[in-house]
C-alpha cells in the first residue's frame, strides 16, 4: 500500500483500523502499524487473541439482535477495515433482508468499503463517510437508507475509547440512541483496566505511537452508555462472557454489553 494507491492516507502515522486489521491476521497495513501492534504484543502477548474475542462478542451481538431480537437494521460506527464476519454478513446469514448502514472517516477505510462490504440481493449494505463526533450527519446520511419508524441496532464496538472526554462520549452516544425509535438496541464494547494492569500500559504504547488517543474505562463508566435503556442477560461483562458459545471462555480487559430502547 502507497500514498499514491491511496490519496489522503498517511502511512507513516500508525492508524487504529490497521494496527487491528494486523491483529486480526487482515493485509491492510504497513510497517509503521506493525511495529506498534508488536510493541504492545511484546506487553500482552495475546492481544491478538483479545482482538479476535472482541470480534466474536460483535458477531454473538448481531446474531442475537437478528435472530431473537428481530431487528432488520444496523448502524455501525467506526466500522474498521473489512475483515471476517462484519456486521453485514453476520445480519444477512440471518436475516437476508437486513439493511446495514456503516459509517467511518478513514480514507483508507472508505476506499476499502465499497469493494469488499457487498450485500445478499435482499438487503442493502452501504457506507457514510463521518465521525462519530458528527451524530446529527450520521442520523441524516442514515435516514436515507434506514427506517427511523423501525427499530435500528446501534454498534459502537471499541470506538468510544477514542472519545477521551466522558461527558463528550455520554452526549454522542444520547444523542444517537434519542433519534432512535422505541424497541431500538445499543450494542458496545471497549476496553477497561480492571483485570490486568498491563492493558495500562499497552494503551500508553498507543497513546504515545498511534492514532487516535484512547482512554479506558471502567466496566461502570460503560454501562452509563446504557442509561434509560433495558440491559439484555448477562448485562456488562467481559465480552468472551456475553452469551458464550464456549464454557471455558476467559475474561479479557474488554467489556460490552447489549441494550434496548423502551
Amino acid at each position: 500500500m502507497s500514498d499514491a494507491q491511496f490519496p489522503g492516507v498517511d502511512f507513516t502515522v500508525p492508524q487504529t483500523a490497521r494496527i487491528w486489521n494486523y491483529w486480526l491476521g487482515g493485509k491492510d497495513h504497513v510497517e509503521v502499524d506493525r511495529r506498534v501492534g508488536d510493541e504492545i504484543l511484546q506487553v500482552i502477548p495475546d492481544m491478538a487473541q483479545m482482538a479476535r474475542s472482541t470480534r466474536a462478542f460483535l458477531v454473538r451481538a448481531v446474531r442475537h439482535l437478528a435472530g431473537e431480537a428481530g431487528v432488520r437494521q444496523f448502524l455501525d460506527i467506526g466500522t474498521g477495515l473489512p475483515t471476517a464476519d462484519n456486521t453485514h454478513e453476520v445480519a444477512q446469514s440471518v436475516a437476508p433482508d437486513a439493511k446495514i448502514v456503516y459509517v467511518d472517516n478513514d480514507p483508507l477505510v472508505l476506499a476499502h468499503a465499497w469493494a469488499l462490504l457487498t450485500s445478499s440481493p435482499e438487503g442493502t449494505t452501504t457506507y457514510i463517510d463521518a465521525d462519530l463526533r458528527q451524530p446529527e450527519k450520521i442520523i441524516e446520511e442514515a435516514r436515507k437508507t434506514l427506517d427511523f419508524d423501525r427499530p435500528i441496532a446501534l454498534m459502537l464496538m471499541g470506538i468510544l475509547g477514542h472519545i477521551v472526554a466522558d461527558g463528550e462520549a455520554l452526549s454522542i452516544v444520547r444523542r444517537l440512541i434519542d433519534a432512535l425509535p422505541s424497541g431500538s438496541y445499543l450494542a458496545v464494547y471497549d476496553a477497561t483496566n480492571v483485570l490486568r494492569p498491563e492493558t495500562a500500559e499497552a494503551i500508553e504504547i498507543w497513546n504515545r505511537s498511534a492514532e487516535p488517543p484512547y482512554v479506558l474505562r471502567t466496566p461502570d463508566q460503560i454501562a452509563e452508555f446504557f442509561t434509560g435503556l433495558e440491559l439484555v442477560e448477562p448485562g456488562i461483562v467481559s465480552c468472551p462472557l456475553w452469551r458464550p458459545v464456549d464454557e471455558g471462555a476467559e475474561p479479557i480487559d474488554e467489556f460490552g454489553g447489549v441494550g434496548r430502547k423502551p
